[in-house]
């Protein structure tokens, strides 16, 4: 071999490599369960409803627990009505975070009447799991949960609530064979696929392009955690849907950018609304205006499972 088809084998080897770590770096970055500096940190001061549905939470709540397809422990908390109407709301939350901060959300629902289910993610609280699936495998361990309910109740209504990754879960469930008694769906800033939000967040974070960085951190989570984020698309998935589905979106979103809100509601085949929170960030749609939001999900609810 000449001296200048070794140089280019070492270069193309060297730019295997750098890839390949920088690959590994953001799989570590993005998918692996731990602290992640770039997100937002909890306010620090709570709003008297959020106190109020902590403790109503922590004085109330039972544990379930189930096995996933691929052998995870999975946990949830469960919070039943006062009076058993035959309905009840699965609440998925969001990326790093833990069904215990589902609280505020949960009243709602317990409020009008539900018995309410709070899953924690696979790596997330107390459930197992050494990778985040952003919703896609999420997704099959929702179908668990449903099949669980029906189980113990054959005869209730089921609606499910996300919240950004949560909310991403519940559409990309809205796109699987779903027993007749699952009626809507209520989806709070969820993304359009995983490769939009983290292409999206490479540029924000790190001003980088998605390609190369994206399908050979795709590649390895593949490897390492079984499924290729192009997989993972959301509106995919919705193109399936036909049941009823809430969209909420605050605009001045800058984590899951406002402008996936429309491609996900236009994906739909199913009847939609849509709720903007003007002015509010990523997450903070019921924060921003709590009686609004309940409003919001309570004529949604009637309209659609009265």
């Amino acid at each position: 071999m000449s001296k200048t088809g070794k140089i280019i084998i070492s270069i193309i080897l060297l730019i295997i490599i750098g890839l390949g770590a920088a690959g590994n770096y953001f799989y570590s970055y993005a998918v692996v369960p731990a602290k992640k500096e770039f997100l937002a940190a909890s306010p620090s001061k709570k709003s008297t409803q959020l106190i109020a549905a902590e403790k109503w939470f922590d004085a109330n709540h039972s544990n379930w627990q189930l096995t996933s397809k691929d052998g995870l422990e999975l946990s949830a908390y469960y919070l039943p009505a006062k009076t058993n109407q035959h309905k009840i709301a699965i609440i998925a939350h969001g990326y790093m975070g833990q069904a215990a901060d589902m609280s505020q959300y949960a009243k709602i629902y317990h409020d009008l009447g539900y018995n309410v289910l709070l899953p924690d993610a696979r790596g997330h609280g107390k459930s197992e799991g050494n990778y985040i699936g952003f919703g896609w495998p999420e997704r099959k361990d929702y179908l668990q949960w449903i099949k669980y309910v029906n189980k113990k109740e054959p005869r209730t209504e089921i609606i499910l609530h996300g919240v950004s990754m949560g909310a991403a879960t519940i559409m990309m469930t809205s796109g699987e064979k779903l027993p007749d008694n699952v009626k809507a769906f209520v989806e709070d800033c969820g993304y359009s696929s995983v490769n939009d939000e983290l292409s999206y967040q490479l540029k924000q974070l790190f001003n980088l392009p998605a390609f190369p960085l994206i399908p050979v951190t795709s590649l390895i989570t593949k490897i390492r955690a079984g499924y290729f984020w192009g997989e993972a698309d959301t509106i995919k998935q919705l193109r399936k849907n036909n049941r009823p589905m809430l969209f909420i979106h605050g605009d001045k979103d800058d984590f899951v950018p406002f402008s996936m809100l429309d491609k996900v509601y236009h994906a739909t085949k199913g009847p939609k609304e849509k709720y903007v929170v003007h002015g509010a960030k990523h997450a903070e749609a019921l924060s921003s205006d709590p009686t609004l939001y309940q409003k919001k999900i309570t004529e949604f609810i009637q309209k659609y499972i009265p």
